[in-house]
């Protein structure tokens, strides 16, 4: 039973992260694109607009994934937030001042005003984007853990050639996932450049993701990796092809798809470990010798499966309500908005 519920909670957690990087991925794509698609003020707050209504909810996804984490695999929690100290720590300042960003560049009716918080939407979007990917790259390829599960390595083994690889593969995707969203969720001439651009953006990223996902699988041999893997390829490939043809529900279906299914190739490829140990594999962390309580699991499941229907269904909620395209002209000239709006 024990076992049963260590894997549910393994299998949870690949889907909350899913979740995550499918929600927040096109937010990263939008505030990386505001300098290329945002021409002027007006333009950029179109952009930001666009997730204004949702980019704090689907934040949720990364706490409940870190919460989940700290829950269910204590020791896994305990050696990534410790060996991963500095890049997370860098990460959570990008998301602080990006968050800050939305709330305060439309405060003060000043051109260098608003162009400095929109440097710190552009960063705050760009440095989570990269370094998710190195994080995770380096999760599945193993890092230096001891017999003690301590991370014995330094900051530049993190940055080894296979992780980079992962985090220019995130930076690619969300970009791309990025254009397509914006190319759905606007009209006009917006709407027009970013379905270019999407169109453009899709050969580099198949050319990346698909180096990524080819070297994890060559490099563990998993069966339902490479099947993941090849689906995820297909997705891809598909997004491009719908992106070229304008039609931008089915490529941001697809990009989504690309998403979730690379992200799954990620987490099938890692189990049963939770963190292999590069020293020697019997150092590695497992969802065995990293579990909680058989008890404190089963409460877990119990809470999970109360409360998971009801934000779903809330967030549900909220992208159907802002469903809508919008345009330039539904953005007033007036610079200075009132507090709690975020353009």
């Amino acid at each position: 039973m024990t076992m049963e519920l260590t894997t549910i909670w393994f299998a949870l957690i690949a889907i909350l992260w899913a979740g995550y990087f499918l929600l927040e991925g096109f937010d990263f794509g939008v505030g990386i694109l505001l300098p290329v698609l945002g021409r002027d003020d007006r333009e950029r707050r179109l952009l930001i607009n666009t997730i204004g209504p949702v980019w704090d909810g689907n934040e949720v996804w990364l706490l409940v994934a870190g919460g989940a984490t700290f829950a269910a695999f204590p020791e896994w929690y305990a050696t990534l937030f410790s060996g991963f100290y500095l890049p997370l720590l860098i990460i959570l300042v990008a998301l602080i001042l990006r968050g800050v960003a939305f709330e305060y560049r439309g405060k003060i009716d000043d051109g260098r005003w608003r162009r400095r918080w929109d440097l710190c939407i552009i960063g705050g979007s760009l440095v989570p984007a990269v370094l998710w990917g190195v994080a995770f790259g380096n999760i599945v390829r193993g890092v230096p853990l001891n017999a003690e599960h301590e991370y014995v390595g330094g900051f530049l083994d993190l940055l080894n050639p296979y992780a980079l690889l992962g985090g220019l593969t995130t930076l690619t995707l969300f970009t791309l996932h990025g254009a397509v969203f914006l190319a759905l969720k606007t009209d006009g001439e917006v709407r027009h450049r970013a379905g270019r651009l999407a169109a453009t953006l899709g050969v580099p990223a198949i050319v990346v993701a698909g180096g990524f996902l080819l070297w994890t699988a060559l490099a563990h041999h998993d069966v339902g990796g490479w099947v993941l893997s090849g689906l995820a390829a297909l997705a891809l490939a598909g997004a491009v092809v719908a992106a070229r043809l304008r039609r931008e529900g089915w490529a941001f279906l697809a990009t989504g798809t690309t998403v979730v299914l690379a992200t799954f190739a990620l987490f099938v490829t890692l189990f049963p470990n939770v963190m292999p140990s590069t020293i020697d594999p019997a150092f590695s962390l497992t969802v065995d010798n990293a579990s909680s309580t058989p008890y404190t699991l089963r409460v877990m499941t119990w809470v999970a499966l109360a409360f998971t229907p009801i934000v779903l269904g809330y967030q549900g909620w909220t992208y159907w309500v802002f469903r809508k395209r919008l345009t330039v002209e539904h953005i007033p000239p007036a610079v200075v908005v009132p507090a709690r709006e975020t353009a």
